[in-house]
């Protein structure tokens, strides 16, 4: 239990503390793209069912209106893919995540009981010492 294997110790920490805030960093990111994502199936949904009915139209209008609506839903459609597609790979990320923090928090409490350790052999040193110290004092009393 050296000061150097403490000092090794505190670094992995570190890298681990730096690995989850990256990682929680890309979880932010992409549930702001699944935000965006929701945002604009909701305009698309929006646009084909606020579009109006294109029975009542002109036949060329009409057509005009049910290719319009068809391609807003296959666009909404394919919105909807990717964002599924998007959230499997939140729910990886996630767990990634999940996994480096339990990795931390494992090489958090190695630390602090390399520490207390560490902390407890001075401590049992330094008492040794003023032990030998009081005998030396004792002992030249005695003479």
């Amino acid at each position: 239990m050296s000061q150097q294997k403490i000092r090794n110790l505190t670094t992995l920490v570190a890298l681990r503390n730096t690995e989850v805030e990256r990682l929680q960093t890309e979880m932010a990111e992409k549930a702001n793209v699944r935000e965006r994502y929701q945002k604009n199936l909701e305009r698309l949904t929006s646009l084909y069912t606020n579009s109006g009915a294109s029975g009542n139209l002109h036949p060329a209008l009409a057509g005009n209106c049910g290719d319009y609506k068809q391609a807003v839903m296959a666009m909404a459609d394919s919105h909807r893919v990717d964002l599924h597609l998007h959230e499997a790979d939140m729910a990886v990320s996630q767990q990634a995540l999940n996994k480096a923090w339990a990795k931390r928090e494992v090489m958090d409490k190695v630390l602090t009981k390399e520490q207390q350790a560490f902390l407890k052999l001075q401590n049992a040193k330094e008492r040794k010492q003023h032990d030998e110290l009081a005998t030396q004092l004792w002992l030249r009393g005695q003479k």
